[in-house]
């Protein structure tokens, strides 16, 4: 076992990592930029050590930072966290070559599922349902209107390298093709430093719903269930739930063999995540998979009772999983609220100085936050500060607990996003479990009970 780990993150999962390290009695170093300097994950580390300015780019970013600082600490392991380099073959390779153990799936795993359009291929070599779309990467216009005359429109323009809703434009018709297809290649060159992009069939109004995979080095491999992922504005998730109101113990039976067999195709190792769409007949098609530990990985935890924290760092070790997947039990239900500072109804973040920060906790809550009265948060990262999640015997109490703690939290000196989703625990749609990616834009479309609407959409 690992004597220290170097957690290359911050906030909240930093500390979700120095929890499992306390509980393993391994030692952990924080690393910190100059905005985090007095952050909790820097605070209870056992070391820390600064890494950069501000800029993410200046320092969570930076790969020989981050390894400079497991070089100086000691560090005989990094974790990534997720966000930030959680998903580069880059600082997996360079941690191979340093004998710094990776904890994530291997270099060329992460390498080959990060490319989008060769993941489809080796999925659907794998027995994996995918969507009819391009064989590979679309080099030309005229290319694009023949894949896309050849499968029907509606289609969607894919940034192989993509992520976050960036390098995507939906076309419902021959004459938008060409603007899309440029305006997807320009933001995926910004925003990955690659232009390539692919084509598949857009499905209207899907589900998305991932399932949880972890493997080991001795070819043991399992799932642990699925997340129901669908309310999204702009791509990012904002509630997440498991199991899944839509799916039956045969379906998830069905569908955790095709993970488990494609993600066994590739030798996956670690934790990972593969996602799909769902559509309204119920039909499976496979997006892409997450080569790291997802913001919303407690919901799992709850219901299955694995820390799927401990397992990463344990099969990273070298350990064999400490289960089978004869053992995976799935009990109640449970859901999580991603907290972020913004106002609930522009979408505007809310950075600053926090003056009271209280989330009281109570029967089937867990409560993962960056926040605490008196801290500042910073305008340079993400704008999630809490991640709380309840547990119920049913997805009615796990509403009812996540209702209760919500509206009994109280965060002062800036806004965050509380009132909207206390709109959306008790709304009609989402109590009955009818969810889709489009829940968002009909529930911002809708007046709200003071008769305004949401400004921005």
């Amino acid at each position: 076992m690992f004597k220290k780990i170097l957690i290359a993150n911050r906030g909240e999962v930093a500390l979700r990592i120095i929890f499992a390290c306390r509980e393993l009695g391994i030692k952990t170093v924080a690393v910190y930029s100059e905005a985090d300097e007095n952050s909790l994950h820097v605070r209870y580390a056992d070391e820390d050590i600064c890494i950069g300015p501000a800029r993410s780019a200046d320092s969570y970013l930076n790969v020989p930072a981050v390894i400079s600082a497991a070089e100086v600490t000691g560090a005989d392991a990094i974790h990534p966290g997720y966000g930030f380099l959680a998903e580069s073959a880059y600082l997996a390779e360079v941690c191979e070559a340093c004998h710094i153990k990776f904890i994530g799936p291997d270099p060329q795993v992460i390498r080959l599922m990060g490319d989008k359009a060769r993941a489809r291929r080796v999925m659907k070599k794998a027995g994996v349902p995918i969507l009819p779309g391009s064989e590979g990467l679309i080099e030309s216009e005229e290319k694009a209107l023949k894949v896309a005359k050849d499968i029907g429109y509606p289609i969607i323009i894919k940034a192989t390298a993509g992520g976050g809703g960036r390098g995507m434009r939906v076309v419902r018709s021959a004459g938008e093709l060409p603007q899309a297809y440029k305006t997807a290649q320009r933001e995926a060159e910004a925003a990955f430093s690659v232009g390539d992009v692919y084509v598949e069939k857009y499905v209207e109004s899907p589900r998305h719903i991932e399932f949880q995979v972890l493997g080991d080095h001795y070819g043991n491999l399992v799932h642990l269930g699925e997340r129901e992922c669908s309310i999204q504005r702009r791509h990012q998730k904002l509630v997440e739930e498991s199991p899944s109101p839509a799916l039956s113990e045969k379906i998830r039976r069905r569908m955790g063999g095709i993970v488990v067999d494609a993600a066994k195709a590739v030798q996956y190792r670690n934790a990972g995540t593969f996602e799909f769409l769902m559509d309204p007949d119920g039909r499976f098609y496979f997006m892409e998979a997450n080569t790291r530990l997802q913001v919303e990985h407690p919901v799992t935890e709850m219901v299955t009772g694995i820390d799927i924290v401990k397992e990463q760092i344990r099969v990273a070790a070298g350990e064999r999983l400490s289960f089978k997947q004869s053992e995976v039990v799935f009990t109640g239900h449970s859901i999580e609220c991603r907290v972020n500072a913004e106002d609930p109804d522009t979408f505007v973040p809310s950075p600053g100085l926090i003056h009271v920060f209280s989330v009281l906790s109570g029967p089937g809550v867990r409560v993962e936050t960056l926040a605490h009265s008196e801290c500042t948060i910073s305008p340079y990262y993400d704008s999630m500060i809490a991640k709380i999640i309840t547990h119920g015997r049913d997805r009615s109490e796990a509403i009812a607990r996540m209702r209760r703690t919500l509206e009994m939290s109280v965060v002062e000196g800036i806004k965050t996003n509380i009132p909207m989703h206390l709109r959306i625990l008790v709304d009609p749609d989402f109590v009955a479990g009818k969810l889709s990616t489009s829940f968002m834009e009909r529930f911002l479309a809708r007046p709200r009970p003071d008769g305004r609407l949401a400004e921005a959409v």
